[in-house]
């Protein structure tokens, strides 16, 4: 179990002594409010009792009226306003949009019936109901022509938002007033107009408890407030020492802010010409980090998003939710080091992703927070600090690591994978043997990687290759993606079984002598092609295209998990490109796909492409340079081969297959060399020749 690191000064702070004062957060009701039975929740804190119900005033009287608390509505009758004075035809419409907007308000979950056009309300969310807590995180707004309804959820782990009109036709007078409250006037406030106050003994002690001492909430300028029936805290933003913001927190960690203040990082004075700057999530974060020795920190006003966003950075006029970001640009450009301590929940790192986004990747760091027990981390800083103590919030903070950034690594990243690479405790790591002796010395087949294979007409390249999938799947249990267009399916099944079944499919004129393969042998053979292979086939008239089938293929990967594509052959794919593109230029683009494809699922592909025409030839094997398109075949794949049979029987057999392997990226695995094998003309086989 846990047990908060406690100081003398806790020790003091004691259950009893907090349990002694009867008015503790009470104050004398305000007569010029209207009040209401207060209802009171268990807050346990070692034993703490806070009164935590937030008594907001409800009046049909117009807001200047009232004398305002400050903490559930603020008037600012002093302040001109725009007016809109609506036309006759609107005023007309305003019972019909008013009895429409809320009766899909209502369908939605929300209680609109408190709710005044023009202004802001918070309610229950619908959707996350509050949390346990049941907090109004739900901020309604309704036009003043009640036609349009916005609201926002903030609580972090809901974030519902959404928007609706009282008829699909109807025209909001919303976007006029919209067109006017852009320019939004900013009040001036002061402690004395806020009714702000030294905390109170109890406060004190439940700061105490969460390890904050009273000299750092004085020079943070820690205040309280009182409304009716309950105290909460305040944490005044300043910039340059003049108050320019304010924020509440109550013991249900409810969060509201002063209205029309300017949105500034709390504890902005702190970070004046820092060069290393800490960021959290909170204020009591903020606190937590001075009691580590780090003055040097700030936290955002407003709670973290959901998720990450996945659109385009706003610009400054529209960045709405981080605004504070570009209110405190000057403090944050002379910033070289920006360590990021948000929250270790989902929320608190899509925050850290948002403020590293505008803050610039390269200067941000981030921090990870230690294990609380076998499965959990800490939360935040003052969960470290009470738990752990200021030392291991300090070690936190210097051990935080660079933040990541897309596309650029360090070797460190792939220090685990060299260590597995060179203790061969992965897999493959010196490639999978093709089957044959001979060829193994020169070739061997490594997940990931893209083997070209070429050979004039009629060389067996499609058989060969065939040959070399039954024999990994035999040695390893390897299954493969086959697109193949220049076989038929039943043809090449017919291949494939040939190989397998060691025995020819028909008794025609090419079995010779040799027995059939049985009925039994077939259906065990069909059994083995279904579990092997998986077809990527176009079934109308149209050509398949490189991405169509890279896309398929990622999809057999995941679905079949398998290890091996063979696209066999190139000239049979649609290779529409631009007019201004070059063939030169369409085959590396495309061949840069397949190496990523291969490389990503670390799946190796065989691709077949053929020679061009070749003049005045002899009967010598081709080379890598005569595939027709461009040189890219042989400068762009890992592994090049020829497959070439002898068709001269004053050469030599005609049953020798020469394979040639004329590229081997890799010297770990192979070499450039030839090898010879026999080909078995009734069974499709490929043996070491003799």
């Amino acid at each position: 179990m846990l047990i908060p690191h406690r100081s003398a000064l806790h020790k003091l702070l004691s259950f009893k002594t907090l349990m002694g004062s009867k008015m503790f957060l009470r104050t004398g009701a305000s007569p010029a409010l209207p009040t209401t039975p207060s209802r009171h929740y268990v807050f346990h804190s070692d034993g703490l009792v806070f009164p935590t119900f937030f008594l907001k005033p409800f009046s049909n009287t117009h807001p200047s009226s009232l004398r305002t608390s400050g903490l559930s509505y603020v008037s600012h009758a002093n302040i001109p306003r725009p007016v809109y004075v609506e036309s006759p035809e609107e005023k007309s419409l305003g019972l019909s949009s008013m009895k429409g907007l809320k009766q899909k308000m209502e369908e939605l979950g929300m209680d609109t019936s408190h709710c005044e056009p023009g202004q802001y309300h918070h309610l229950i969310c619908p959707m996350c109901k509050g949390g346990d807590s049941g907090e109004k995180s739900l901020s309604l707004f309704i036009s003043a022509d009640w036609n349009v309804a916005m609201w926002t959820c903030f609580r972090g782990k809901c974030g519902w938002r959404g928007t609706t009109r009282a008829s699909a036709e109807g025209k909001s007078t919303y976007s006029k007033m919209n067109q006017i409250s852009k320019v939004k006037q900013l009040r001036k406030i002061t402690e004395k107009d806020l009714e702000l106050e030294p905390l109170c003994n109890e406060l004190r002690a439940y700061f105490a408890e969460r390890m904050i001492s009273e000299e750092t909430l004085r020079r943070n300028g820690v205040m309280q407030r009182r409304s009716e029936n309950q105290i909460v805290i305040a944490f005044p933003y300043r910039r340059d020492g003049v108050l320019v913001s304010c924020k509440y927190r109550d013991v249900t960690k409810r969060f509201w802010q002063e209205r029309d203040t300017e949105k500034i990082f709390y504890g902005l004075d702190d970070i004046k010409d820092a060069s290393d700057i800490i960021i959290v999530e909170g204020e009591m974060d903020k606190l937590a980090m001075e009691e580590a020795g780090f003055r040097n920190c700030v936290s955002v006003p407003d709670g973290a998003p959901s998720n990450v966003s996945d659109k385009e950075l706003p610009s400054e006029e529209h960045d709405t939710k981080y605004q504070y970001l570009w209110n405190c640009k000057e403090y944050l450009d002379k910033a070289s080091r920006i360590i990021l301590a948000t929250d270790g929940d989902p929320p608190g790192q899509a925050l850290a992703e948002e403020l590293a986004r505008r803050l610039g990747r390269e200067r941000c760091w981030r921090v990870r927070w230690p294990k609380k027990n076998d499965i959990d981390h800490f939360k935040d800083a003052n969960e470290v600090l009470m738990y752990m103590g200021p030392s291991m919030l300090r070690e936190v903070i210097h051990n935080a690591e660079l933040y990541p950034i897309k596309g650029l690594f360090y070797f460190t990243d792939y220090f685990e994978e060299i260590d597995s690479y060179y203790h061969r405790t992965v897999s493959y790591e010196l490639g999978v043997s093709t089957g044959w002796r001979s060829l193994d010395r020169l070739y061997n087949i490594v997940p990931g990687e893209l083997t070209i294979v070429t050979g004039v007409p009629n060389s067996g390249k499609s058989e060969w290759i065939d040959a070399l999938l039954c024999n990994l799947n035999k040695s390893v249990g390897w299954k493969f993606a086959l697109c193949s267009m220049e076989n038929h399916v039943r043809e090449h099944a017919r291949k494939l079984l040939e190989k397998r079944v060691k025995k020819p499919f028909f008794d025609a004129r090419y079995g010779e002598s040799v027995e059939r393969m049985t009925v039994d042998e077939l259906d065990q053979g069909k059994k083995w092609l279904a579990n092997t292979f998986y077809l990527i086939r176009c079934e109308n008239e149209s050509l398949p295209s490189i991405n169509w089938v890279l896309k398929l293929a990622k999809s057999a990967v995941l679905r079949h998990g398998v290890n091996g594509l063979v696209i066999d052959p190139y000239n049979e794919l649609d290779h529409q490109r631009p007019a201004s593109q070059t063939e030169t230029e369409y085959v590396s683009q495309m061949l840069t796909k397949v190496k990523r494809f291969a490389q990503h699922h670390s799946c190796h592909v065989w691709f077949v492409a053929h020679p061009r025409q070749l003049h005045h030839w002899i009967g010598n094997p081709p080379n890598l340079y005569d595939i027709s398109g461009s040189a890219h075949f042989i400068n762009k794949c890992d592994n090049g081969i020829v497959i070439h049979r002898n068709r001269d029987p004053d050469a030599g057999p005609l049953d020798q297959v020469q394979v040639c392997v004329r590229k081997v990226r890799n010297k770990v695995v192979g070499t450039i060399g030839e090898s010879f094998l026999s080909y078995n003309r009734v069974t499709g086989e490929y043996t070491d020749w003799k």
